[in-house]
């Protein structure tokens, strides 16, 4: 089924009426804001876990100037000294893509979006980690930035920084924490997620499930910015009871600062913007 056509034609030239630098000047407004940009390098944080860790530990302080309305913004030092900005609790293709428009529109210029998935091939028990190369569409907010088909495949769109993303990820997982990387399925109905949907994925290559993925690599293939992707495999979505969605030590926190370590480095050799 193709995704562009309907009632608004094929629109992805026509550059949008709304913009978020809009939404973001009438929130500093309103608020008495000062303008300042967030750091280079900003994380989606769906399950709120590693937000919840950065403030109990002390690592993390609020940006007080962060204009986003719907979102509060973690900041925490990395081992090179830099910053990175975290937000937590953006579900979803269209919450996350909202955010990234408005973190891109505030000098970001990585984002990294590491969220709780459900297994769909069997690679061993959760948790592990998918550095997520390409995300089935099954949502409808990458429709709108990318055309193509329901049911095709959206792929990472900088690939040479996803590589260099996953050689540094080797080495900077926790031992016995495994890294794949490979296919997703991103789905906005996870309690509509069939049998027959999920051995569909299983048979088109998809690792795991989420929420986010294909939106957020065509939001970057249609602003030509970098994103980068990973799915933290924590459940068999709820079918083995009293043993599911563990997520290891500190709930995870541990590993997504890792896998934001490793962002960074691979990210210094792209530094130059787009």
């Amino acid at each position: 089924m193709d995704m562009t056509g309907g009632w608004r034609g094929d629109d992805h030239a026509e550059p949008s009426v709304f913009r978020p630098e809009h939404l973001l000047r009438e929130a500093r407004r309103q608020r008495g804001l000062d303008e300042r940009d967030v750091p280079a390098l900003c994380v989606l944080d769906p399950d709120g876990d590693l937000v919840r860790y950065l403030r109990r530990s002390g690592r993390g302080r609020a940006n007080a100037d962060w204009a986003c309305y719907h979102t509060e913004m973690v900041e925490f030092t990395l081992s090179d000294g830099s910053l990175a900005g975290v937000i937590g609790c953006a579900v979803g293709a269209p919450f996350a893509v909202l955010v990234a428009e408005q973190l891109f529109a505030s000098g970001c210029r990585c984002l990294v979006s590491i969220t709780s998935s459900g297994r769909i091939a069997d690679l061993g028990e959760p948790p592990y980690t998918v550095l997520i190369e390409r995300a089935l569409r099954d949502e409808g907010t990458s429709a709108r930035y990318l055309a193509g088909d329901a049911g095709a495949f959206v792929a990472a769109p900088q690939a040479a920084l996803l590589e260099k993303v996953g050689m540094m990820v080797e080495r900077a997982l926790p031992p016995g924490h495994r890294l794949h990387r490979g296919a997703t399925w991103t789905t906005d109905a996870p309690y509509r997620e069939t049998a027959s949907a999920i051995a569909a994925a299983r048979e088109q290559g998809a690792l795991a499930v989420e929420m986010e993925a294909s939106a957020l690599y065509a939001f970057a293939a249609a602003r030509q910015v970098r994103v980068v992707c990973f799915a933290l495999v924590t459940n068999t979505m709820g079918q083995h009871g009293g043993d599911d969605f563990e997520k290891g030590e500190a709930d995870g926190a541990l590993v997504a600062i890792g896998l934001i370590e490793a962002a960074a480095s691979a990210l210094r050799p792209f530094e130059e913007p787009t």
